[in-house]
């Protein structure tokens, strides 16, 4: 198996290091990981200005490429610059969670809806913040649980999150947002933004904000298609 490897937080991030020696056991491994920190950058990808794409020996007897921008180009620098094939994008592990309506925001998936548009099966892995170790010590075993019941037969994107402590996994929906923002208006006429928590501490282990939040490895279905369906079918009865 073919997998190629990115994340948001950059090249040289934590996670990724411990990404790159769990995917080796799986299969041949590429990275493509962003030069500097990319996080909540989202889709976005840049389509005016050059670039640069560099290879890199910082994981040793991996092939690696540090690329001056997105996560969602840096898969697409490896499928349709580079012309590489693979079996499976894996982004992670991020230091952070990407749960619920916050998925909106997030590099980490951002790059695996690429993948998923390339045609390419994909796996977002996100820890608590600064805490990879149950992240690490249950990555293999959520991957077999993926395995077993070939959730992949089902889902373009799977997205997992690791609390800081806890290993029962929930298979769960996208939950609401669980931070938002205030604005402090400065007097030099800039903006600092400040992350606020809006989890109000609800124990539905169907959604993957509370699953998390309460100590649960959560594992959700994501797709690509943003159709909303049951509009759709009232739309068409309605009109025709």
């Amino acid at each position: 198996m073919r997998i190629l490897l990115t994340n948001d937080d950059g090249i040289a991030a934590e996670g990724l290091k411990y990404l790159v020696e769990f995917a080796k056991t799986l299969g041949e491994v590429v990275v493509c990981a962003p030069k500097v920190q990319q996080s909540a950058k989202s889709h976005s990808i840049e389509i005016h200005s050059t670039y640069e794409v560099k290879k890199s020996d910082i994981f040793e007897g991996v092939e690696a490429y540090s690329v001056d921008s997105t996560p969602a180009d840096c898969v697409r620098v490896a499928v349709l610059g580079m012309k590489k094939q693979f079996d499976l994008v894996i982004s992670g592990i991020n230091n952070g969670p990407n749960l619920g309506g916050d998925i909106h925001y997030s590099g980490t998936a951002a790059a695996c809806f690429e993948g998923a548009l390339n045609g390419i099966k994909s796996l977002a892995v996100s820890a608590a913040f600064n805490s990879f170790g149950n992240a690490v010590k249950n990555l293999g075993r959520v991957y077999a649980e993926i395995q077993r019941r070939r959730m992949f037969d089902f889902a373009e994107i799977i997205n997992v999150n690791f609390p800081d402590e806890g290993d029962e996994i929930c298979v769960t929906k996208m939950g609401p947002a669980i931070y938002t923002d205030s604005f402090d208006f400065l007097p030099d006429g800039t903006i600092k933004p400040n992350l606020v928590c809006l989890y109000a501490g609800t124990r539905d282990l169907t959604l993957d904000t509370d699953a998390v939040m309460t100590g649960h490895i959560s594992i959700t279905p994501l797709s690509c298609d943003l159709t909303d369906f049951s509009a759709y079918d009232r739309i068409k009865r309605k009109i025709g």
